[in-house]
């Protein structure tokens, strides 16, 4: 469902993919080739949301946050929730972890399923987290850099199936 909010409408890419069982209100722009699966929430009621190019936003998570920018080629796992500033082009939340509010995650990081970023830290480019609090245990290897850049390049081709079969 994509709804206006104050008389602000969502800024969608013809290319994107926004599932109808997926909420999408207010303040938000989505790029080209992205894709918001069921049951996301994605609620723009202030500064401007920035979802970049190829992005997909699993199933579950949740999207909030005052000119957060998502940049491209990100994936957000299943079940996450997303409260923080920006996330950096080519990096990977893992299913169920947390991002808080006034921090940052660089290019190309990997944050670990379960994970808390806590508010206040910027996660460097590169970084692995891990961790409840989350921190870097090591910089991430060219193998997983090229892992997420195909998931996130693999779920832009998945969605086009449903977005062709008018789901």
């Amino acid at each position: 469902m994509i709804r206006s909010l104050r008389g602000i409408e969502p800024q969608i890419a013809p290319t994107a993919w926004v599932s109808e069982f997926a909420y999408v209100v207010g303040n938000v722009t989505i790029g080209e080739h992205s894709s918001v699966w069921p049951g996301v929430t994605i609620r723009g009621d202030g500064e401007l949301i920035t979802i970049g190019n190829h992005v997909n936003i699993q199933e579950g998570s949740v999207v909030h946050g005052d000119g957060l920018v998502i940049e491209d080629y990100v994936s957000i796992g299943h079940s996450v929730v997303v409260h923080g500033d920006r996330i950096g082009t080519g990096s990977l939340l893992g299913n169920n972890c947390t991002f808080l509010t006034e921090s940052t995650i660089g290019r190309e990081c990997l944050i670990a399923a379960n994970s808390v970023v806590l508010s206040g830290v910027d996660v460097p480019d590169h970084s692995f987290v891990t961790g409840v609090p989350g921190s870097i245990k090591r910089q991430v290897t060219p193998e997983q850099i090229a892992q997420m850049r195909t998931t996130a390049e693999h779920l832009a081709e998945r969605a086009v199936w449903f977005k062709e079969s008018g789901l």
